[in-house]
């Protein structure tokens, strides 16, 4: 309890200057919290104990709001968890608040027309990315210990590099995402965000099931996280991309993730160049399949009540308009054959790193959101961001 009602007077205090939520669900907090103590005081210790976290606002808790960030569900209240929710807060989650983001998930500064820019608790003039950038923000802010995020095309991984902490996107379909509004069925995941490796991998290991009422669920053989965070880094391979990922790059973020290759090196890791075959391909393929999707999703409410979205995602929604059947189905093929390269890029490899984004955390004032989500991208689609460094891997 008390650990919750810390979170809740830091939230307080500290909402208003950084506006990380858009939703305090403080009655449900010191519920959830109260429950928590219970369980302890009949001797059962559950596995995270009353860890307070966030709700990215596209995620479902039940009684609280699920605006997505948009007009058009304002006023929504969930009738029941998420799966991912239901899961954390069987295992003794509390949930603090529901966590602010680009309005429909679609985008990288969460400048939010509807609900206000949410701010970087570093430099609050600049932006936290997105679009789960209120979890980034409420985390670097120690407003919660935890934070649900979910992500499309860096949506994790972006705002836990630009706020400095860890996120982690999972393999595609080994996280439900029943009770997550989507903006692209091809490629959503649910995320799990902390400040620490640690808690992230407990998250990740509560979290990660098949789900048999998921349509995109995939069943996956998933390992103990914690475990193998104590097995240590020593005699794996890494590969540093040696094309692609170091192009059109800050020299500070490359100084940054090159040290931390060679920290990894010293920890035993053998370090080694690769070759990432497609990768700029595929990443403009992941783009256009992404607004695709989100024309399809959006079709009614973009062709009847245009005047309810923002400026910016109204825009990019014209832009899905330009993507033919043919072109998707092109494209879906060489997402498979990308899928291939990289499952061969993993033969010889047991992890490859690689910058989270290629640009410094620009400012909220003159930043054009548009732009900007080309601009600040995360070029893999499989990964986890500790800070400015993301490893990606397959889970086999």
């Amino acid at each position: 309890m008390e650990l919750a009602e810390a979170c809740l007077a830091r939230i307080e205090e500290y909402q208003p200057g950084i506006n990380a939520f858009l939703s305090v669900t403080a009655e449900l907090a010191l519920s959830d919290a109260a429950q928590v103590d219970a369980a302890r005081g009949r001797g059962e210790r559950l596995p995270l104990d009353g860890m307070p976290i966030a709700v990215k606002d596209n995620i479902d808790v039940a009684g609280a709001r699920t605006t997505v960030g948009s007009r058009f569900f304002a006023e929504r209240v969930a009738d029941q968890d998420a799966e991912v929710v239901r899961r954390l807060r069987a295992a003794g989650a509390v949930v603090v608040g529901k966590s602010a983001l680009h309005e429909f998930v679609y985008g990288v500064t969460c400048n939010n027309p509807f609900y206000g820019p949410t701010r970087n608790p570093w430099n609050p003039e600049r932006i936290p990315g997105g679009s789960s950038g209120g979890s980034g923000a409420a985390l670097a802010a120690d407003l919660c210990v935890g934070a649900l995020g979910s992500d499309t095309g860096g949506s994790v991984r972006i705002p836990a590099a630009l706020n400095g902490v860890t996120g982690l996107r999972p393999t595609f379909g080994g996280i439900s995402n029943r009770g997550v509004f989507p903006i692209s069925w091809s490629f959503d995941t649910v995320g799990p965000m902390a400040r620490s490796a640690e808690d992230v991998a407990r998250l990740f290991g509560l979290m990660a099931a098949y789900d048999p009422e998921d349509p995109r669920a995939v069943e996956h053989q998933h390992r103990d996280p914690e475990l193998e965070l104590e097995q240590g880094i020593a005699g794996l391979h890494l590969g540093i991309p040696s094309n692609y990922f170091f192009e059109d790059l800050d020299p500070e973020i490359e100084a940054h993730v090159r040290a931390a290759a060679d920290v990894f090196a010293e920890l035993g890791a053998e370090v080694f160049e690769v070759n990432v075959p497609g990768a700029e391909l595929a990443n403009q393929i992941c783009t256009l399949i992404i607004r695709a999707d989100a024309l399809a999703l959006h079709l009614e409410r973009y062709k009847t009540q245009p005047e309810l979205f923002g400026e910016d995602i109204l825009r990019r929604l014209k832009l899905g308009e330009q993507v033919s059947g043919a072109d998707y189905a092109a494209m879906v093929q060489q997402m498979y054959e990308w899928t291939l390269a990289v499952r061969n890029l993993f033969v010889a490899a047991d992890l490859v790193i690689s910058p989270t984004t290629n640009a410094v955390i620009p400012p909220i004032v003159g930043t054009e959101t548009v732009s900007a989500t080309t601009q600040i991208h995360a070029p893999l689609e499989r990964g986890q961001s500790p800070g400015a460094v993301r490893a990606m891997w397959i889970q086999q």
